[in-house]
């Protein structure tokens, strides 16, 4: 049985001394949590800060991206070991805000996979389609191409390793959000296309997260839905109840 996974991406909020307290109020508020895994993703500067707090507890680190060569002259980019050593064991590739303000691309997504993968990281890989591409009816055509591409030359033992979410660009920080029937349709067609190029086993113990505007008020209707195994929450992770009743949500569900 899949285990549900609730992360929290934090984007571009929280200075250290806010992550701080967004931390300490988090862990304060989750005693009996036990069957649902549960991640933040703070911004890098505040990944050390973060990373001591979290110590002895049920909640992991995770960063908001990568980049796929150990070191070199990347100015103002992190490798996968750099997240690594200060205590991330999870790493968001490819959300669509990074394909859309920072040419992020199938391939360069495929590339940092395996440099998150070579470091003993979880990647978080995100697909996803715009409004116009959903009202275009090519969601599907949209979805199969980033995992295709994005996927390339894995096997199906490292596939094994990845967490996918799925975001429709066009519920992220709109305040819109696919029904639970749309998210599940997509969900069960990754499952579907990840069965055409690995094999059923693999397909059906990927965890596939929904992302797209998640709130408290509709966690539990998505995360009902079969082929949904957790939730990769937005602007709802940035205050700790809000996340917390998410959290919650999961749990109640969870075996």
């Amino acid at each position: 049985m899949r285990k549900k996974i609730i992360a929290g991406n934090w984007k571009m909020y929280k200075t250290s001394e806010e992550a701080k307290q967004l931390v300490t109020a988090l862990i304060r508020s989750i005693p009996g949590i036990r069957k649902t895994r549960m991640v933040v993703c703070p911004p890098a500067t505040a990944l050390s800060e973060v990373a001591l707090l979290l110590k002895g507890t049920p909640i992991a680190l995770g960063a908001q991206n990568i980049h796929w060569e150990k070191e070199g002259a990347f100015t103002g980019e992190i490798s996968a070991g750099m997240v690594k050593s200060v205590g991330a064991s999870f790493v968001i590739l490819g959300h669509s805000e990074r394909r859309q303000y920072f040419g992020e691309t199938d391939e360069t997504v495929q590339r940092k996979i395996l440099a998150a993968l070579g470091q003993g990281l979880t990647p978080i890989v995100c697909v996803g389609e715009t409004l116009d591409q959903r009202e275009k009816g090519v969601t599907k055509e949209i979805v199969a191409r980033q995992l295709d591409k994005g996927l390339s030359g894995l096997k199906a033992e490292q596939i094994n390793r990845l967490v996918f979410a799925y975001e429709p660009v066009w519920a992220i920080g709109t305040g819109k959000n696919a029904t639970p029937e749309q998210a599940q349709e997509v969900h069960q067609f990754i499952r579907t296309r990840l069965t055409a190029l690995y094999d059923e086993p693999t397909a059906q113990g990927v965890t596939i997260q929904y992302g797209g505007s998640v709130k408290p008020g509709n966690a539990l209707d998505l995360l009902k839905q079969s082929d949904i195994d957790g939730a990769l929450v937005g602007g709802a992770c940035l205050q700790a109840d809000s996340f917390v009743e998410i959290i919650k949500a999961a749990e109640s569900i969870a075996t």
